[in-house]
């Protein structure tokens, strides 16, 4: 929920902060100029959250619904409701069974007295003492990626690929010592330990890919065909 926002590239802004991170209810309370086509340009792939924004009188009509309100603020307040960090508010709003609010104030005065205590918790994103301010849109992203990972997101998985065979791997090792019988970097009769060490090298890599095997390959075969030994 933003209260007075004053330029409505923050309310776009903060539109496509919420929508990355997956959350589309935005709720603005007495915005200075809403809709607005800056608002659109800076909500990029987001304008269908501005569409569904709602837009309220007072603080206190925009969180009726909900079971509890999170206040954002940057500087403590001598009196206050609870007073949680971002994180910490994250995992208390997510178990709540209900609608939360996080409450972010205008840029230049932020939340008055009257809208925090109509909340439940006051919080603050931990900063730079000397420059704690953040941007309005940069707050709701924090918040909102707090959220995201309090929920249990995980990061996107590769695309599946299949792990190379003791086959494959086998096949890697003789092609290794060829490469380096043919090239002199190795001689068997020398008793070089470089066969034991190529092994522990490659032992290191816990889920070596056929791919990834086969590009090696491909490349000692190009290195050997160059030597005229590609036996």
């Amino acid at each position: 929920m933003l209260c007075r926002p004053s330029h409505p590239g923050n309310i776009g802004a903060a539109a496509r902060a919420m929508k990355t991170m997956g959350l589309t209810d935005l709720r603005l309370v007495a915005p200075e100029r809403f809709p607005a086509k800056e608002a659109d340009w800076m909500a990029t792939h987001a304008v269908g959250v501005l569409q569904k924004a709602t837009i309220h009188q007072t603080l206190g009509e925009a969180i009726h619904d909900c079971v509890a309100a999170f206040a954002l603020s940057a500087r403590p307040r001598e009196w206050s409701p609870q007073v949680l960090d971002v994180r910490a508010s994250a995992a208390r709003a997510l178990p709540l069974d209900g609608k939360v609010a996080f409450v972010f104030g205008n840029e230049t005065a932020g939340l008055t007295n009257e809208e925090m205590f109509a909340c439940q918790f006051l919080v603050h994103i931990p900063a730079n003492p000397e420059s704690s301010s953040l941007n309005l849109a940069q707050a709701v992203q924090v918040v909102a990626y707090e959220l995201l990972m309090a929920s249990g997101a995980q990061p996107p998985k590769a695309k599946d690929e299949k792990l190379a065979t003791v086959e494959d791997i086998e096949g890697l090792y003789a092609h290794l010592l060829q490469a380096a019988v043919a090239s002199d970097f190795h001689v068997p009769s020398s008793g070089s330990k470089l066969p034991e060490r190529l092994r522990r090298l490659f032992s290191r890599v816990p889920e070596l890919t056929r791919e990834e095997v086969n590009i090696l390959r491909g490349l000692l075969k190009a290195l050997l065909s160059r030597r005229g030994d590609n036996s």
